[in-house]
């Protein structure tokens, strides 16, 4: 059985995101319940297709003649439009219909890679989410975000396109390796940042000696992160509005990850580092934010930034790339104090030079 969030994004449209443990069944029943079709088209992470084939094909078997799959490499730089282009061609050339399902298995690559795709072909095909890794689960499953990177940035193409359900398996995370479980501790840990900071202790207890080894206990958790995103996303659905608060960390993190040409840094990594110089930042323009929060949990993580060198002009310029960006000003997700974010604008730009030397000095 799993715990369930409803998800409402307009006024007729809603969805399920169920969490717990052996869900396939119920995803599989759920399919075949809403869509009259014998075909499905699974869009599957390599490493989840290499550890669970024979969990997802037993179930989803039983409910469809026709599966259809199409592996995607491992990797945030395998992200872009060549993949994308690859996935509509296979999706087409396939016999692809209205009514036919597309379900995304994997990390947040996968989702939102597939999402793309199915809000792109045909104008859009039902697409049920289910998130192998603890990032996906949390966050990027969450939504209806899509897209994929370009040379000049982060998820700079794309859609809103949101999913019939998403199902959190956590039966997944028992073949997660360790810095997967690290690379999604930090979108829980900005949860924790800008709503809800009991969060905090409840991961020193999970990660105590970096033990990641009981799925099954971070079911709570994983619930009441997801519901945070829920909560904030159904009130801004196109990110208008507070739904910005989500990217705490993320401007400086997708600078990083740009850097390191999104192969040397993961997501998670580089969020972490980022919400350091948010938090910095913050505390430059009056917070006084305890870094403790968020350092407690560094010697979880293994990050040298020294490829990014220390021209802070020329990080802070890269900034302006940043979806947030408004007539050239850099907008920055900050805390006037622990769950009280804000958004900020910065016509000069001493301040985040300063807070992307503190950041680097941390991790180099």
């Amino acid at each position: 059985m799993s715990d369930s969030i409803p998800v409402k994004t307009t006024s007729t449209d809603s969805y399920l995101i169920s969490v717990g443990e052996n869900l396939l069944k119920e995803a599989s029943n759920f399919l075949a319940d809403n869509f009259s079709t014998s075909k499905l088209f699974v869009i599957i992470d390599e490493q989840v297709y290499r550890h669970h084939s024979s969990y997802i094909e037993s179930e989803f078997e039983k409910k469809f003649s026709r599966i259809i799959k199409y592996v995607v490499p491992s990797g945030e730089s395998n992200k872009g439009m060549e993949q994308f282009s690859s996935i509509v061609d296979f999706v087409l050339k396939s016999g692809v219909e209205r009514s036919t399902p597309l379900l995304a298995v994997g990390g947040g690559v996968v989702g939102d890679l597939s999402g793309f795709v199915a809000a792109s072909v045909l104008r859009g095909i039902p697409l049920i989410h289910i998130p192998t890794t603890l990032l996906a689960m949390v966050d990027s499953s969450i939504g209806g975000k899509t897209g994929v990177n370009h040379s000049t940035g982060k998820n700079l193409i794309g859609a809103f396109y949101q999913p019939k359900a998403v199902f959190a398996d956590v039966t997944f995370l028992k073949s997660l390796p360790r810095e997967e479980w690290v690379n999604g501790l930090s979108e829980i840990l900005k949860y924790g940042m800008i709503e809800a900071p009991d969060i905090f202790a409840q991961l020193k207890e999970l990660t105590r000696n970096s033990n990641f080894a009981k799925p099954k206990e971070w079911i709570p958790l994983i619930k009441q992160s997801a519901g945070i995103k829920v909560d904030i996303v159904t009130r801004d659905v196109r990110e208008s509005g507070i739904r910005e608060f989500l990217n705490f960390g993320h401007t400086y993190a997708h600078v990083i990850e740009q850097k390191g040409s999104y192969s040397k840094y993961s997501h998670g990594e580089a969020v972490f580092a980022g919400m350091i110089g948010a938090i910095n930042a913050s505390n430059k323009t009056g917070a006084s934010i305890d870094y403790s929060l968020i350092s407690d949990f560094k010697s979880l993580y293994d990050i040298n930034l020294d490829i990014l060198g220390n021209n802070t002009k020329e990080l802070t310029e890269l900034m302006l790339r940043d979806k947030k960006v408004k007539n050239q000003t850099i907008r920055l997700v900050l805390l006037e104090e622990i769950g009280k974010p804000v958004v900020k604008s910065f016509d000069e730009t001493n301040l985040i030079e300063e807070s992307w030397k503190h950041l680097l000095t941390e991790f180099s």
